[in-house]
């Protein structure tokens, strides 16, 4: 009698439905937490997702992990945004405002906090999703100082600060009917950066080491 040979397992995908049910949990998480902070219940997060406490659970142990998920989600969409910036636009000052309000759109500024705040901000995933942002802002920068429409004394802090201050405010703020006026205040500030500048800027351009010392 011959036995059947038992077939080898195959590495499996999640299913469709599953990645659906992780973005929809990552989506609802990140629009609670511009609207109420970090803390928000996870059985609300669970709820506006549509999903059960279980699936919650089960794509990301604990807070930590999914605020995590997160903040580099929206750091992924930020260097999308730059990308794109740059391959849709030969003006190489419109590719820097593409970006600009685009990462305003993220709320960075909403998030940013809860990095010190809630979990380790040296995890391998943010600093590498850190960094991929950090270095495609400097290409759209550098292509625009090159071009001469960026003036030559600001630096990617600078951007980076404006965009956080202008995107506020902050997570849990009751006034986010403000936000209808970011995109205005974010174009006079851009108008601000083109070349030739019309007066000298005070103290020296902000670097990114500067930044992440402040």
């Amino acid at each position: 009698m011959q036995t059947a040979t038992p077939e080898r397992r195959k590495a499996t995908r999640p299913r469709a439905d599953a990645l659906r049910n992780r973005e929809r949990i990552v989506t609802a998480a990140r629009e609670m937490f511009v609207e109420h902070g970090p803390e928000v219940p996870l059985d609300e997060i669970a709820r506006r997702a549509g999903v059960g406490n279980a699936t919650v659970y089960r794509n990301f142990p604990d807070r930590d992990a999914l605020v995590r998920e997160v903040v580099c989600s929206v750091m992924d969409r930020t260097a999308q945004a730059a990308e794109q910036a740059l391959e849709e636009h030969g003006d190489a000052f419109a590719a820097l405002e593409r970006f600009v309000h685009a990462a305003a759109d993220e709320r960075i500024s909403a998030l940013c906090p809860m990095i010190s705040s809630t979990f380790d901000e040296h995890h391998p995933d943010l600093e590498a999703a850190g960094r991929r942002v950090e270095q495609l802002v400097e290409e759209v920068m550098a292509r625009a100082k090159a071009a001469g429409q960026l003036r030559t004394d600001v630096g990617v802090g600078d951007l980076m600060i404006v965009i956080a201050q202008l995107s506020r405010p902050p997570a849990g703020a009751a006034c986010l009917s403000v936000d209808r006026f970011v995109h205005r205040h974010l174009q006079l500030f851009l108008d601000g950066l083109r070349a030739p500048a019309r007066s000298g800027l005070p103290g020296t351009a902000v670097t990114l080491e500067v930044l992440r010392q402040a």
